[in-house]
């Protein structure tokens, strides 16, 4: 028997690759199907089933296309009703594979289908159980992402009658490999290992503690943040396919000369540029978008741009793949291509360049204290419930699209978030929608917090 957990930092997502006897099962894949059907040549094993945990949100998954190029059976647990061909396996059911079964434990709460995969080892021992997002290392799956189906308070209550009747009974030394990490949004505050044991969990997760499911369901209904706009347009393409990681690519990495790339900007399409923000800062073409590749690119790609927007790449040379299978990781298929050679192409050619002024902690406070700025944090509201500037505007980056009237124009803008990556997101956004006064901090609020500016705390909710 052979477990390897495939895990993608900038999606925060564990997919896991089982393998015994010859057979193997791929959970929880995500878009490309190459790292799945690589190892299980290397391994000399042949892919029998993609089983998933259910719908995803926060990504689509490559299991269509996967099944397409093994001809292994897509699983989903029970409840299911898919746009292609899959089984919808029963509570309970028996999955063989090799000399292991995988038992599907059906554990509705965050979605109506939500499975867990139970691994009964060649001697009939359980020996770990793959979570999805039904469990997380100190967390537990955010219940609000049905668009109104069911209440987030129902689907708690489901989530308090699985773990308790599913997940809790498993003996302490079965292993928890749950589906994400750390900085997801698909929990409110997942511990940072990724992996853990049932054991471990029933000592400190609070959600498995001794509790009414009155008060369960007001534990993880409170301080939930808004789910971000995609997360129900990757759920659907989840649940009824997709264009192919091949069409997407196809497109998205057409190699686009100085003119044709400047007839499709007039064209409308927005360019991403995903260069490092120390590199972008210095000059970018106007209108630029910067969403690093060095940070969770896909994520905040999709949490400030449309899925649907037309988008034209701009990178470092040699990442344009990367970037466009990134993107292509949490539902972008409008890719249009990229710029050949990049910015460099565009600087060299004489053309009109933009740039951000960033400024250290230190300017910054004099800044704030002098200047008629206004200091713009946006970082999340969990961030910021550790203390802000004072005077602060709050506006974290994910809400910034939707609520530019309430940003001036004529007025200057300083703006940071915990360490300067999306305080430069931001930047280039409001750059790009006709805001010119506007500086990046570096090191953002980690930095700033060591100056004397004056700090605020949130007040308390009725004060």
């Amino acid at each position: 028997m052979y477990i390897q957990q495939l895990y993608t930092n900038c999606l925060a997502q564990a997919a896991y690759y089982i393998e015994s006897n010859g057979e193997a099962a791929i959970i929880d894949p995500i878009r490309e199907t190459t790292p799945y059907t690589q190892l299980a040549a290397e391994r000399g094993a042949k892919i029998k089933y993609i089983l998933e945990t259910h719908f995803h949100a926060d990504f689509v998954s490559g299991h269509v296309d996967l099944a397409k190029a093994t001809g292994a059976t897509i699983v989903y647990g029970p409840g299911t009703q898919t746009g292609f061909e899959s089984k919808v396996a029963t509570d309970g059911e028996l999955l063989p594979l090799g000399n292991i079964n995988l038992k599907v434990l059906h554990t509705p709460g965050h979605t109506l289908e939500s499975s867990c995969y139970l691994l009964i080892d060649e001697n009939g021992k359980e020996n770990a159980v793959f979570s999805g997002d039904t469990l997380f290392v100190g967390e537990v799956g955010r219940p609000d992402l049905l668009d109104g189906i069911m209440t987030k308070e129902e689907l708690a209550g489901m989530m308090y009658d699985s773990l308790r009747n599913k997940l809790m009974p498993l003996p302490d030394e079965v292993l928890l490999y749950p589906a994400h990490g750390p900085g997801s949004a698909c929990g409110k505050n997942i511990g940072k290992e990724t992996w853990s044991t049932m054991g471990q969990q029933k000592e400190t997760n609070y959600v498995l503690q001794q509790m009414s499911k009155e008060e369960f369901i007001s534990a993880i209904t409170t301080g939930i943040a808004p789910a971000p706009a995609y997360f129900f347009e990757d759920a659907k393409m989840n649940k009824n396919g997709t264009f192919s990681i091949e069409e997407i690519e196809k497109n998205g990495l057409q190699s686009l000369s100085l003119e044709i790339f400047e007839n499709e900007t007039k064209g409308g399409a927005t360019i991403l540029d995903c260069r490092p923000a120390a590199l972008f800062e210095l000059g970018f073409i106007p209108g630029s978008i910067n969403v690093g590749l060095d940070g969770q690119f896909a994520i905040w790609a999709a949490n400030v741009l449309n899925l649907h927007t037309p988008l034209l790449i701009v990178s470092e040379v040699g990442k344009e793949k990367e970037a466009v299978d990134r993107l292509a990781r949490v539902g972008f298929a409008t890719m249009k291509g990229y710029l050949e050679g990049g910015f460099e192409v565009w600087q060299n050619a004489g053309k009109r360049i933009d740039m951000i002024i960033s400024i250290d902690a230190e300017e910054f406070a004099l800044d704030a204290k002098h200047s008629k700025a206004i200091v713009l944090d946006v970082r999340k509201p969990s961030e910021q419930e550790s203390g802000y500037v004072a005077g602060a505007k709050l506006l974290p980056l994910s809400d910034i699209q939707a609520n530019l009237n309430e940003l001036d124009k004529e007025q200057e803008y300083i703006i940071h978030c915990a360490g300067g990556y999306r305080s430069m997101v931001a930047a280039s956004l409001l750059k790009s929608k006709g805001f010119q006064r506007v500086k990046n901090v570096y090191g953002g609020f980690g930095q700033i917090k060591t100056t004397d500016i004056p700090l605020e705390m949130p007040k308390a909710v009725g004060v």
